[in-house]
């Protein structure tokens, strides 16, 4: 008898990545993995189960169509790895706010509160919970999960999470509250069954793809994240900005001229490496050009990633660990080294050959902190978390 089976999604604002995780006595294991692609004319299915790796173009109507497009999705991925059996479909859902500091079961009442805090996180809240609500018309009676990018950084340093503003404004849900939770509870993951000395240490874990933060865990807890309100603080990203002085703001509104809308289409898809180098967002085709302008992107880039970890390795009073996982973490020796090399004070050094190979441990044995490459894993969270409480959701 094949065995049940999980679903995750985890919606980008342009893709669409699909997991499917087979559940056994170990729990759940991913045996198919997809990304629809809305940057592709026309949208494109990447299926890759097993060894097998297929394309296919959707026929579905519109881009906007998300139930025709999805419909088209289950069916390929269905033909190619069966969905018998299916007993949970688990959702990344960007912003939990101060509502969820956990996985929930979607039901009516937990899918509103999501939809309230939709305006905290525009880019990307709309297109998670459009492919829920999908999901609940195509298959009513399978139950539904979300898992929260923000529910990993419930500081207990009521501190951390403040802005130097009114109180009134922090009680009405202005504060730092951090993203990316779901790859940072992989990391912590990995490091209790792999280096369960670290698991408790202070550790920094750099998320460096083209959304990128960083988090600083101590007793396997995040005690400070450079990713603040939105998606856009922080370091430099692929097009968003990263931290930038609130004057400069004021100052294209007013003295510029420019609408909200197009400050808002400035800050998430005009700046960050794009806007520096005139030339990529991606640092893979920033480090293959001869450009002194890709040169300075990515000397910002690193600069940046660098001065966050200072920042945060005060928080947690020191450090003992740095993991670089996601794109760029785990595939571009480059900026591990530039990272790493602004990074001397620390006494962090790496061992040159074990970084150009990406291997797991790349700091050198005399390097008074070790820095390691962890590949994340965001969908084995969440299907884990969907097994956990749709077990919990239909047992008797």
């Amino acid at each position: 008898m094949d065995s049940p089976k999980v679903l995750t999604f985890n919606t980008g604002s342009s893709t669409l990545k699909l997991g499917l995780f087979a559940v056994g006595e170990g729990g759940a294991r991913r045996i198919a993995k997809a990304v629809v692609d809305f940057h592709d004319e026309p949208v494109t299915f990447h299926l890759k189960a097993g060894s097998a790796s297929q394309e296919h173009e959707l026929t579905s109507a519109g881009r906007q169509d998300a139930s025709a497009i999805l419909s088209e999705a289950l069916d390929l991925l269905h033909r190619h790895a069966a969905l018998d059996r299916l007993i949970a479909a688990g959702h990344r859902v960007v912003h939990g706010g101060d509502v969820f500091h956990g996985p929930v079961v979607v039901d009516d009442e937990s899918l509103g509160k999501m939809e309230g805090l939709a305006q905290l996180a525009p880019l990307h809240q709309p297109q998670s919970l459009k492919f829920i609500r999908t999901m609940r018309e195509l298959h009513p009676e399978l139950t539904q999960v979300a898992s929260f990018d923000t529910a990993f950084h419930t500081f207990d340093d009521t501190v951390s999470r403040r802005f130097a503003i009114p109180r009134a404004l922090h009680d009405a849900g202005i504060k730092r509250y951090g993203f990316h939770g779901l790859s940072y509870q992989s990391i912590l993951t990995s490091l209790r069954r792999d280096f369960p000395d670290l698991a408790e240490a202070r550790v920094i874990a750099a998320h460096l793809g083209s959304g990128a933060s960083l988090c600083g865990m101590r007793g396997g807890v995040s005690r400070d994240t450079s990713m603040s309100f939105s998606t856009l603080d922080g370091i430099p990203m692929a097009t968003r900005c990263g931290a930038l002085d609130p004057g400069v703001i004021l100052h294209l509104l007013d003295a510029c001229g420019m609408s909200r809308a197009a400050v808002e289409d400035l800050l998430y898809h005009r700046c960050g490496l794009l806007a520096v180098s005139g030339l990529s967002g991606d640092t893979r085709d920033l480090l293959a050009s001869g450009l002194p302008e890709a040169q300075e992107a990515i000397d910002l880039f690193t600069l940046r990633i660098a001065g966050e970890i200072g920042r945060i390795a005060m928080t947690l009073g020191g450090l003992d660990a740095l993991v670089f996982t996601a794109g760029i973490g785990e595939n571009q020796p480059f900026v591990r080294a530039a990272v790493c090399e602004r990074l001397g004070w620390l006494d962090v050094r790496l061992d040159p050959q074990a970084n150009e190979e990406n291997a797991t441990l790349i700091s050198h044995p005399e390097s008074r902190i070790r820095v390691l490459v962890i590949p994340t894993d965001e969908e084995q969270v969440i299907a884990d978390e969907a097994l956990r409480l749709a077990g919990r959701a239909v047992a008797p």
